[in-house]
Order: C-alpha cells, then structure tokens, then sequence
C-alpha cells in the first residue's frame, strides 16, 4: 500500500493511483515487490527538524527516506519538503525537459518522489560515481511516468 499525507502544507496536485503504479513499476524493473510506502509532504521546518532528530543533520533536504525494507520487498517512509523542490524546480528550471510533466516543479516533485524508492531499491548518492549513477536512475525511472 502507497499512501500520501501532508503535515502543514497543501497536499501536492499529483494523480495518486498513477504515481502508485509507477512506483510498483519502478520497484518491479530492479527485481522488488512493493510493501507499506509512505509519503509525507511538509515544508522546510518540518524536515530540518526530521533530520535533526533522526539523523544528527542540521540542515534542509529535499528527501529524508526511512527503509524497512525486508529481502525483496521494498517498504518505507519518505519525508519530502516541498519548500526545497520547489527551491530546485527554480533553480534547476532550465536544464528540464518537462515534456511530459506541468511545470518544472511537477517533474522535480516527481524525481524526488523516485529518488526515495530507488534509495529503498539499493542505490545511493553519497560515495564517488554514485550521484551520477543516481541521476541516470532517475531519469530512466521518470522516462516510465
């Protein structure tokens, strides 16, 4: 199950039953099943003090993924700041294709929604080659929206 709940911010304007399949979808192109996933939107505030709190980190993010993740079942929970993607919509606005998304900020919502489950998936973005390879995922995994 896939669920979507905001904590002091508008609940974004996303097509909750095709962003489902398109996780399931993802999930299943690096040979997982899909368990309990949750989203919550928040804003800036909220996920500084997420990542105080659990991870020791003083600063802002886009994502912070919690994996419960067991054998080939992806599960988790992903807070998301939409203050921060819609900060990297702006500033990252020229080099999108938003072809197939509304807005800049629609597709960088969309890429971090992803970046999480590929995260639960087995990727990372922190050692060296890593945030390439990310982003590659990323964008193969937004070519299947």
């Amino acid at each position: 199950m896939i669920t979507f709940q905001s904590d002091g911010v508008a609940q974004p304007d996303i097509d909750k039953k095709r962003v489902s399949e398109w996780i399931v979808a993802v999930a299943r192109s690096y040979g997982k099943r899909t368990g309990a996933i949750g989203y919550r939107f928040v804003d800036d505030e909220n996920i500084l003090a997420v990542n105080r709190q659990f991870l020791g980190h003083d600063y802002y993010t886009d994502i912070i993924t919690f994996d419960y993740c067991h054998a080939d079942v992806v599960s988790g929970d992903m807070v998301i700041s939409l203050d921060t993607v819609r900060t990297n919509a702006e500033q990252f606005v020229a080099s999108f294709d938003t072809s197939r998304f509304r807005s800049a900020y629609d597709q960088e919502l969309h890429r971090v929604i992803i970046h999480g489950i590929l995260h639960l998936c087995g990727l990372n973005d922190k050692g060296p080659g890593e945030r390439e390879q990310m982003e590659a995922a990323e964008n193969r995994a937004l070519d299947m929206f």
